[in-house]
């Protein structure tokens, strides 16, 4: 097999590794489930390569992503419950449907928010659609928070479910409020800490990770994206504190934490 630009290649490079016995014996026992996690790791690859400017990267990433969308694609079909063209035929319905500004005649222009305004509303009824094709007994709940979707990551699941519950009133009207929230937070920390409860010092974690989520919600900052920053900057530091030591003749293992704390400090300096 050759590689190639149709789609329809790598639709029957995935079908033949999850054939059994001739295919790829990994390729064969993966689930929905299991390569979930591959899923979403890909999604970052992507954005990672966009935060670099990488386009070469990026056209590769965005190959791996494709390869997750035909994965799950393939094991639906083995269990006849749908394929690869189905998907596409379902997302081509949905944008033509969610753009009638663009594929249906209509008289004037409309402007972006006014875009906005339709595709809300589209979607609104679309997910009216889904919730009555639904078996008896197994109705989505009207709860306000129901529409928030639960597989995203948690710092934009966060952030989500902050911005609905803010759209009924249900928020702080000054981040400095916020700011004292997370001060709650983290004593209640040091009090599950004192008590050496690790269940309630982990539960009191995520408390002040979702309060810190709220903070960047009211400056007006993306959680992920500032993490993502931080990330970066303590992966420079880090390596600033490894050049130092090795232009010594020295390794971080023949290092002392002071050592390595006069390091940062002077790392950040720099900056």
């Amino acid at each position: 097999m050759t590689p190639s630009r149709d789609i329809a290649g790598l639709i029957a490079i995935m079908a033949q590794l999850r054939t059994p016995v001739t295919g790829c014996p990994w390729d064969v026992e993966q689930t929905f489930a299991s390569i979930a996690p591959y899923t979403i790791e890909e999604a970052y690859e992507v954005a990672d390569a966009i935060a670099r400017h990488d386009l070469g990267d990026l056209c590769e990433e965005l190959g791996d992503l494709l390869l997750q969308v035909v994965f799950h694609a393939r094991i639906a079909e083995e269990q006849d419950a749908f394929s690869f063209g189905d998907v596409v035929e379902a997302i081509t319905r949905k944008m033509i449907r969610r753009h009638p500004h663009v594929f249906a005649d209509q008289n004037g222009q409309l402007t972006s928010s006014d875009v906005k305004g339709v595709w809300e509303r589209i979607k609104t009824e679309e997910k009216a659609e889904r919730a009555a094709r639904q078996p008896s007994g197994s109705a989505a709940t009207s709860s306000l928070l129901a529409s928030v979707k639960a597989g995203q990551p948690s710092l934009s699941h966060a952030m989500a479910l902050q911005r609905k519950a803010s759209s009924v009133g249900f928020d702080w009207n000054d981040p400095r409020a916020v700011l004292a929230k997370i001060r709650e937070e983290a004593d209640e920390i040091e009090a599950a800490l004192d008590r050496g409860d690790s269940h309630e010092v982990a539960a009191e974690t995520g408390d002040l990770m979702f309060a810190l989520v709220n903070l960047a919600r009211h400056v007006g900052a993306d959680p992920d994206l500032a993490l993502r920053g931080t990330n970066a900057k303590f992966e420079r530091r880090f390596g600033y504190i490894e050049q130092a030591l090795a232009a010594t003749g020295r390794t971080l293992q023949e290092a002392s934490l002071q050592e390595m704390d006069a390091l940062w400090d002077e790392a950040k300096g720099k900056e």
